[in-house]
């Protein structure tokens, strides 16, 4: 650009910036941010709370897509903004930082202290109404992408208080989804629940027809003790403590509340909240208590404790087992980073360390049995921590004796550059003999594991992990060490490549790999090193044509732009054809898996294109199915493929896979003035027609390939794919690990048989 002067120079007004770069604001524009939003409208509710003012929220997601978020606090202030010259609630929907956040005599203590809460929500929504009762009056104003035809109008009255927002989020900003999952706010709504003992929050979703009611008058020490599924050791210790304000020091005056819980296990899951606000990197507060905490343990163990060994125990040893929520309530809290995820108001640490440690103390005094307990926890754990040390130094020793410092099943690479060299981690001897014949040696390396690797979720002695041979393996191929040794800069790659075969059992040895960097070398995970390889499942062939294709979908696809050919004289261009009938296999493949779910295939069919659960008998009979008995909609038929069971109820009928079925089908209708065939029956004849003189193999593993196939499907970076491992919720990561891979087998259980019919794949 040659000129560049102020006409260059654009101003953003209003909410144009929100709507711009709506990153800056709710993090992204996927399903994390979608969610994003109703918990601000909800945070607004939390601080009338709060404030004392507000004890019952309600969350509706209604079928058409809306979030509508009530409470019965005080409302929104309706009269004309002093300075703005439209009511303040219409300032509050349309001007970023305002609210009554900013001034303490309305809001003592707040969550939403960058004030751009729900300014944002109307800015991103398609449709924003807001409703307020206030005064005895009804107001009502309505918003479309943060902008307002009318002001703010009085509707009606009503002896009731409180503010209701219902909005549509903007699908032309969530371009992913705008679908609320209640297996995302749940949680959200519980914590919420016990943090603020006061308010009850009612949750309904007509969509999936979860309906949920959340309120807790133990607060968290109910809290605490769901914290983990292991077997407790103790009872809940509790305490809570204002803190008054001190104007020498300039300190505010803020709430401390604390609930711990020892339990049999051996990891720590500790929870910390500002404001009801997670602070999931920790900070002051949760410093100051784990700091409080040690101390009284520690002096405990040194004046009531015999210990023979002289163990000196540290304070990673006093949290094994434990549980805890730490909650305060301060009135301008200082947060490090945007994302309020850490506090870094630094007043706060010694005062909370003080008093964890006059309490603990005081009650180890009162309970000594309990205190026994926890100690001796401790002190095992001390005993843990040493002999994982003497093993990691005897495995430094045996290194150091072995000829060369790198295990010989290692093919190492030439380069010596971290950031240009690549490992793979490859399942079985076979696929690793073919891997390191086809790789690039000069930035490749390639190191075979054989069989599925320890579960290290299970284990919980260090010396156990190292005595197994493929993880001594991994751990001295990449460099960094392990535990205390650790040390990321020393890793010898920036790619750590998972490379398993396309089936169940490849899957299983990629999670038993990665629940090993989950556990013990996270920071390769949080550095974006570790990735795991696409190997492809099927190789089609047909004359000059080959093709390799990383699963079904891919298959599919591909079998669709392959036969397109056999259709002619159609209304459409062949490739919004292709397109269409890409759709109608992802149709297909709903309808299959809602078939093994529920019932007949020609059953669901029926009910997503239209049919009536009333005139269901009268269908049955004229495809000629024999209608053996009947229960109201439960159906026992003669089909030849034997005896069926069909049974229709809300389950089915609610499903979100058959409501998606159901959108999918309105769309193709569309399309039936220029398509007469059945689109099913159209998807087959292509599918049939591109099968037809072809070899598709499918590769039941990587040992399969020779090394030129592995290279050019798998390792070649021009071709290759390769997906990025990465942890967006760490506490919600651990939940699965250890649900999935940890030593309790009945929770595990428990969610085998509850979701047995959504497997998609099951490779028996």
């Amino acid at each position: 650009m040659s000129n560049y002067d102020a006409k260059n120079i654009k101003v953003l007004k209003g909410l144009e910036a929100v709507r711009k770069r709506p990153g800056m604001y709710i993090g992204d524009t996927s399903e994390k941010g979608l969610h994003h939003l109703i918990y601000e409208v909800v945070d607004n509710s939390i601080d009338e709370a709060m404030a004392g003012f507000c004890n019952k929220i309600d969350i509706k997601i209604s079928k058409d897509g809306s979030a509508t978020i009530s409470d019965n606090g005080r409302g929104i202030p309706v009269n004309l903004h002093p300075t703005e010259g439209v009511s303040a609630a219409t300032v509050v929907l349309t001007v970023l930082h305002a609210g009554g956040k900013f001034d303490s005599d309305t809001y003592k203590v707040s969550g939403g202290l960058h004030g751009v809460g729900i300014s944002v929500v109307n800015a991103l929504a398609k449709q924003l109404n807001m409703t307020i009762k206030r005064e005895g009056k009804i107001y009502y104003q309505e918003f479309h992408q943060g902008v307002y035809d009318k002001k703010l109008e009085e509707i009606g009255n009503t002896n009731r208080t409180g503010t209701s927002i219902q909005f549509w989020p903007d699908d032309t900003i969530f371009t992913e989804t705008t679908t609320f999952k209640s297996s995302i706010l749940l949680e959200r709504f519980k914590e919420l629940a016990f943090l603020n003992p006061n308010i009850t929050i009612n949750y309904e979703n007509e969509i999936d027809k979860v309906k949920e009611s959340f309120h807790s008058e133990g607060g968290i020490k109910d809290f605490v003790e769901i914290l983990s599924d292991k077997k407790k050791m103790t009872t809940p210790i509790y305490f809570k403590q204002e803190v008054e304000e001190d104007a020498q020091k300039n300190q505010h005056k803020f709430e401390a509340e604390v609930a711990i819980v020892y339990d049999e296990g051996y990891g720590e899951k500790s929870l910390s909240f500002v404001n009801n606000i997670k602070t999931i990197e920790g900070g002051t507060h949760e410093s100051g208590f784990k700091a409080g905490l040690s101390k009284a343990i520690i002096n405990y163990i040194n004046r009531e404790m015999k210990i023979k060994d002289n163990i000196k125990v540290n304070g990673d040893d006093v949290r094994e087992g434990l549980n805890a929520i730490i909650s305060v309530k301060i009135t301008e809290p200082q947060f490090e980073g945007q994302t309020k995820g850490k506090l870094g108001s630094s007043y706060v640490k010694p005062i909370i360390q003080k008093i964890t440690y006059e309490v603990l103390t005081r009650y180890f005094e009162e309970n000594p049995n309990e205190a026994k307990l926890i100690a001796n926890k401790a002190i095992d754990g001390a005993r843990g921590r040493l002999a994982a040390k003497k093993a990691r130094e005897l495995t430094r020793k045996q290194t150091k004796m072995s000829i060369g410092t790198l295990p010989g099943k290692l093919a190492d690479c030439q380069s010596k550059d971290p950031e240009e060299s690549e490992i793979y981690l490859v399942e079985g001897d076979s696929a690793g003999g073919s891997a390191k014949q086809g790789r690039d040696r000069v930035n490749q390396a390639i190191l075979p594991l054989k069989g599925k690797i320890l579960n290290t979720q299970k284990e919980t002695n260090v010396s156990k992990v190292l005595s197994s041979e493929e993880i001594k393996n991994m751990i001295t191929a990449l460099g960094t060490g392990i535990g205390e040794d650790f040390n990321i800069e020393k890793i010898r790659y920036h790619k750590v490549i998972i490379m398993t075969d396309a089936d169940v059992d490849g899957s299983h040895i990629q999670t038993l790999i990665m629940t090993f960097f989950f556990k013990y070398f996270r920071e390769v995970i949080e550095n974006g090193y570790l990735y795991i390889a696409q190997p492809p499942l099927y190789r089609y062939k047909k004359g000059k044509i080959e093709k390799y294709l990383k699963d079904d979908k891919s298959l599919n696809e591909f079998l669709i732009t392959q036969g397109i050919s056999v259709l002619d004289n159609m209304e459409i261009s062949q490739i919004e054809l292709v397109e269409l009938l890409k759709i109608v296999a992802n149709y297909k493949m709903i309808l299959n898996s809602l078939k093994k779910r529920f019932s007949l295939i020609e059953v669901v069919r029926y009910l997503v294109e239209g049919g009536s659960v009333e005139n269901l008998k009268g269908y049955l009979e004229s495809i000629n199915f024999n209608i053996l008995s009947q229960n109201d909609n439960n159906y026992f038929i003669q089909t030849n493929r034997g005896l069926e069971e069909i049974s229709i109820d809300d389950n089915l009928l609610n499903h979100y896979q058959f409501i998606e079925a159901k959108e999918i089908f309105a769309k193709l209708s569309e399309y039936k003035n220029v398509i007469n065939n059945d689109f099913l029956e159209l998807l087959n004849e292509v599918e049939k027609k591109a099968r037809s003189g072809a070899n598709i193999q499918r590769y039941k593993g990587l040992g399969e390939m020779n090394p030129e196939q592995l290279w050019e499907t798998t390792m070649s970076p021009e071709n290759r794919v390769l997906v990025r491992v990465n942890i967006e919720d760490a506490e919600e990561a651990y939940k699965m690990f250890e649900l999935f891979m940890g030593s309790e087998v009945e929770p595990r259980k428990n969610y085998i048989q509850t979701h047995a019919k959504d497997v998609e794949n099951l490779d028996v």
